[in-house]
């Protein structure tokens, strides 16, 4: 298992930094697309849906509807932002990861208004997903007209805030861990790895603010990021929350080693829209 992770691992984080810096917009949104269809498929399981012609079904639906919801920014001569869907989206996500924060404080209790529902649970999942996908498209076009690699730069620093926080949290769960975060949605996490975590997203915004092109001031960065990595601690336990109700393990088996395409970008699903919706419309 250990030895999939790695080779998977591997294979993936080239690929992903690849395509961050070389696609132009509209390739990079249908990649995008593709990821969140992957999503979607996977979250038809959290939802109830028990046979594979729904899931792939809600898929289609998942990358009509987004693609559908890009074609008028990509066209259009506005920035992205402008577009009221856009920041309707970001806007949302803030709400979405509050209530999603009192779901999980309140576990097991809070399932007693959404488990017995498909639609509550669809209307989660595209709260997560779109979010998501607008976070990644708008950070990739930042300043993309004076500089095409600018918001590759944003992006990149925000999936190893996460990564980077993900692995404090880990290194100092394992050598500090006795008090649980969340013990009836994942025992496994303690507030000594949260506060890890977040000592690692500070030290990597520093450091990033140092030597990458991110053109922000320290303390937006900081406070921005820290917000962010709180945000996906969060979708971490909220997709944890959604499966342990559903009854399984992994979100899906798509990457050997790590289990579905969700399992990958929980926490990204939360951090991405959080840190875009902080620095675009908040700061």
């Amino acid at each position: 298992m250990l030895k999939s992770r790695i080779i998977t691992a591997l294979i993936l984080i080239p690929l992903v930094i690849a395509a961050l810096f070389m696609l132009p917009p509209l390739p990079f949104a249908i990649m995008t697309i593709a990821i969140c269809m992957l999503a979607a498929w996977e979250w038809g399981q959290l939802a109830g849906m028990g046979t594979p012609v729904q899931r792939i079904t809600l898929a289609v639906i998942c990358g009509i509807g987004l693609f559908a919801l890009y074609w008028p920014t990509y066209i259009s001569p506005l920035p992205m932002l402008l577009h009221p869907a856009v920041e309707g989206f970001l806007l949302a996500s803030l709400g979405w990861w509050v209530l999603a924060l009192l779901m999980v404080l309140f576990y097991p209790a809070s399932a007693q208004f959404w488990k017995h529902s498909r639609l509550l649970r669809l209307i989660f999942g595209v709260l997560t997903i779109v979010p998501f996908f607008w976070g990644m498209l708008t950070l990739r076009q930042y300043g993309f007209e004076e500089n095409s690699y600018t918001g590759a730069w944003w992006l990149l620093y925000v999936m190893f805030l996460v990564w980077g926080a993900d692995s404090g949290a880990y290194a100092f769960g394992r050598l500090f861990g006795k008090h649980k975060l969340a013990p009836k949605v994942s025992p496994g996490k303690t507030l000594e790895g949260l506060v890890g975590g977040l000592i690692s997203s500070a030290l990597l915004a520093w450091l990033f603010s140092l030597y990458a092109p991110l053109h922000i001031s320290l303390n937006t960065l900081l406070i921005s990021s820290v917000l962010a990595v709180l945000a996906s601690v969060l979708g971490d336990l909220t997709e944890s929350m959604f499966k342990r109700e559903a009854g399984i393990k992994d979100s899906g088996n798509l990457i050997p080693g790590h289990g579905g395409v969700l399992d990958r970008i929980d926490s990204l699903t939360a951090a991405i829209p959080v840190f875009a919706c902080l620095i675009f419309l908040v700061f």
